[in-house]
């Protein structure tokens, strides 16, 4: 862990004995009472914790002094068809970490469908999984997550221009991954300097029908070589290759 983060409705509660971030502070650190350590809470603030005392339970009491902004989300959004559920966690995570805006899970016509009964986005496991790519990146904040059942459906919404103000408030360029019938490479893609909407695939593709949906709501088709690649690594090499030529990572 990076950080220490914290619930709102915890704040003024110990931490118990068995909590992974009591074993955390007292394993991993081998912080004591007395010692600070990095500290946020979600949605919040960043800043310093300090361990004031150990119950004799091992409960764990601690004072938080956050001063300091969470960094902003970068300015994209990126649109998946349902991956394995093995690959959600993972998937949620590094997007999490990389500081994306919002992720759309969504129903594809290729994609399995069975992989759209995974409990996680109901028993908290797709929010753990972004918690644990913020602490990761010291940050408090996590991308939005939202789910459709079907490309047509996202398409309709268009969810990125909801609101007039946030990462989306200008209008966006509109890309999606396609090894099959690309208008060009990702790579090649000129600097960009404004917000960025991106739709991956399942690990099988787009069909032709939801190209032509794509192609007709605005998004440019792009491949990365003609490799087939598993859909969170096709995700995150896109992302990292978007936020670059954004100019984030400089």
């Amino acid at each position: 862990m990076n950080i220490i983060l914290f619930e709102p409705a915890e704040l003024g509660k110990p931490l118990s004995r068995r909590d992974e971030r009591t074993l955390h502070l007292l394993k991993v650190l081998h912080k004591k009472p007395g010692d600070s350590f990095e500290a946020g809470v979600l949605d919040g603030n960043l800043g310093q914790g300090r361990i004031e005392s150990i119950r004799f339970d091992g409960a764990l009491f601690y004072s938080l002094d956050l001063q300091e902004d969470a960094p902003k989300r970068q300015p994209v959004r990126i649109a998946v068809g349902f991956p394995r559920p093995i690959q959600i966690r993972r998937l949620l995570r590094d997007l999490s970490n990389l500081g994306l805006a919002a992720v759309d899970i969504i129903g594809t016509e290729l994609g399995e469908k069975s992989y759209r009964d995974t409990k996680l986005f109901k028993d908290g496991g797709a929010r753990a999984a972004m918690i644990e790519g913020a602490v990761q990146a010291r940050d408090t904040r996590l991308p939005a997550l939202s789910l459709y059942g079907r490309l047509e459906d996202w398409l309709g919404e268009r969810p990125w221009e909801a609101s007039s103000t946030g990462p989306f408030s200008k209008s966006p360029l509109l890309l999606a991954l396609d090894n099959v019938r690309s208008e060009g490479a990702l790579a090649l893609l000129s600097a960009m300097g404004q917000s960025v909407v991106l739709a991956v695939g399942c690990e099988r593709g787009w069909s032709d029908r939801e190209r032509d949906l794509l192609e007709a709501a605005g998004f440019l088709r792009l491949s990365m070589g003609n490799r087939a690649l598993r859909t969170e690594t096709a995700c995150v090499a896109a992302s990292v290759l978007v936020l670059e030529k954004m100019g984030a990572l400089g």
